[in-house]
């Protein structure tokens, strides 16, 4: 989907926390104050910098927790390599969002068109996605993404504002 998405993709992240299997060596490492290549990540900036370039436009909001868990905390610090591949990262406090305004779930939005919901399985491993192009579902989840980007926080503001406060 992301390679032939033509205008945006757009990501909904609501967990403080994802356990995914390929993630949990990097983040012992960050946990254990151990350095890391992020070579694991090197195909994601890939994939967003080759979309980037065709102009596809690729957002991130993440509603986090405060105070931050790790996950939270490790993934302020993964998040500029995001962004220099080519994301658009903003964050939201959950505080300062009226729970019947997110989805209980992660999606992905493509071209306004069709929504991947990001399915986990009972551990937390990422278990694939339940695509759909259902109309009202399409709108649901473009009206999410409005209200939270509104509210959201870019990357570099948030750093400076919220996470030294």
């Amino acid at each position: 989907m992301f390679r032939s998405c033509q205008r945006s993709a757009f990501h909904l992240e609501v967990q403080d926390v994802y356990e995914t299997p390929e993630e949990s060596e990097p983040f012992r490492k960050f946990l254990s104050g151990e350095a890391d290549d992020y070579a694991w990540l090197q195909g994601w900036f890939d994939l967003v910098q080759e979309s980037t370039e065709r102009g596809v436009v690729f957002t991130r909001a993440r509603v986090v927790t405060v105070p931050h868990v790790d996950y939270v905390r490790w993934s302020l610090v993964v998040s500029p390599m995001n962004i220099e591949a080519g994301e658009d990262i903003r964050y939201l406090p959950r505080h300062l969002v009226d729970a019947d305004d997110l989805t209980t779930d992660d999606y992905w939005l493509f071209d306004d068109s069709t929504v991947a919901y990001t399915l986990f399985t009972p551990d937390g491993a990422a278990a694939g996605a339940a695509v759909t192009t259902d109309p009202a579902l399409v709108q649901r989840c473009a009206q999410v993404r409005d209200a939270v980007w509104r509210k959201a926080i870019p990357y570099a503001e948030y750093c400076r504002t919220t996470v030294t406060a």
